[in-house]
């Protein structure tokens, strides 16, 4: 059964389309806002989920003390934007990149991330393009085994580096803990900031992420702020992780069912080009349907969201416009142009995802 408000977006816009309720939006930011707020920690949010700078806005709005980017071409667009405090919280190398992160320190406060001494040395020639010192912090492995220093004495060690460099300054420490792993990570944090206290230096910026993280919020002793980012749209992950629920689920994509050619199957018009193949640390099929919960998206074409109704009561029909939640909201937000946003029964319009395909 297709809603009045579908039906409206599919005659508007066509389908498949990512749809944003703005009243969840808006709930989701002052949700974590005043969690952040409650834990004694600041609100950094992570904008590699929404991509754009309004929403950016609403977020230091309510009261994030700056934002957090991925890659310099994000944060270009949002310092183009006129958001100043911004975290790059990735390794950066190259002389191409050097000279865009000089241009961004020489307008907007900026911190980046670092964990091996190559990064560092590279980080100085920005240092030298914007005329100013830059920030550092070190990235720290504490169980996801992705990036970050593995040990309390390398985190030293690095520390050492990046404050004996020209044009640097150690902020402190970076920190992405598995959701059940603060115990070790605070004996981590804890080891490396007495070893920079004892060489003269400080950790003024210990920054914790992210959203499936916001259950521990404030778990850190010493953590000055946190990061998270898919909470202001959430998505079956995060559901799963037990801080969000359906309600909160802020972004749906609305898809036509195209085919139903045999009675235990059918086609949307919802592939891996629209949700991509991301299938969310193990959830079963590629996101939920809404109207047939346990309809499932079995597997995908570029262009055809294959489904099973083997286990489904309710069985769509073609023409159905149907409302899907992502299993990882933030790789689809990157495949939109633009998300149309409503309030209620109101279609308010589009908004672009300005930091779309930044990737560099």
């Amino acid at each position: 059964m297709t809603t009045p408000l579908a039906a409206k977006i599919a005659r508007e816009y066509g389908t498949p389309v990512a749809v944003i309720d703005m009243d969840r939006v808006e709930r989701n930011i002052a949700r974590v806002q005043k969690a952040c707020d409650a834990a004694g920690v600041a609100n950094r949010p992570h904008i590699k989920t929404h991509k754009s700078p309004m929403l950016a806005k609403l977020q230091v709005a309510a009261g994030a003390k700056g934002i957090t980017c991925q890659k310099i071409g994000e944060a270009e667009v949002m310092a183009e934007a006129g958001i100043d405090n911004i975290l790059i919280s990735y390794n950066l190398l190259g002389e191409e990149k050097m000279a865009r992160l000089g241009a961004l320190q020489a307008k907007a406060h900026m911190t980046v991330a670092a964990d091996n001494a190559t990064v560092v040395s590279s980080l100085t020639q920005a240092a030298v393009v914007s005329g100013r010192p830059l920030s550092v912090v070190v990235e720290c492995d504490t169980g996801r085994k992705r990036a970050g220093v593995e040990t309390p004495a390398e985190a030293i060690a690095l520390a050492r580096t990046i404050a004996a460099s020209k044009g640097l300054k150690f902020a402190g420490f970076m920190l992405y803990p598995t959701e059940t792993g603060w115990t070790e990570a605070q004996k981590f944090y804890d080891e490396a900031l007495a070893g920079v206290r004892a060489h003269g230096l400080d950790a003024t910026m210990v920054s914790t992420g992210g959203s499936p993280n916001l259950k521990n919020l404030g778990k850190l002793k010493g953590a000055t702020e946190h990061r998270p980012g898919t909470y202001i749209y959430n998505d079956r992950m995060q559901v799963g992780a037990g801080v969000a629920t359906w309600d909160d689920c802020a972004l749906n994509i609305y898809s036509t069912v195209v085919s139903r050619a045999g009675p235990d199957r059918g086609i949307l018009d919802a592939g891996s080009k629209t949700l991509t193949s991301d299938t969310g640390s193990g959830l079963d099929g590629h996101g939920l349907i809404l109207e047939h919960p346990e309809a499932r998206i079995a597997k995908f074409a570029e262009e055809h969201g294959f489904l099973d109704l083997t286990r489904s009561n309710t069985r769509p029909e073609v023409g159905d416009v149907v409302r899907i939640v992502p299993n990882h909201v933030c790789v689809v937000v990157n495949m939109m142009d633009e998300v149309v946003m409503v309030r209620g029964e109101e279609i308010l319009g589009t908004l672009p995802v300005t930091a779309r395909g930044k990737l560099r």
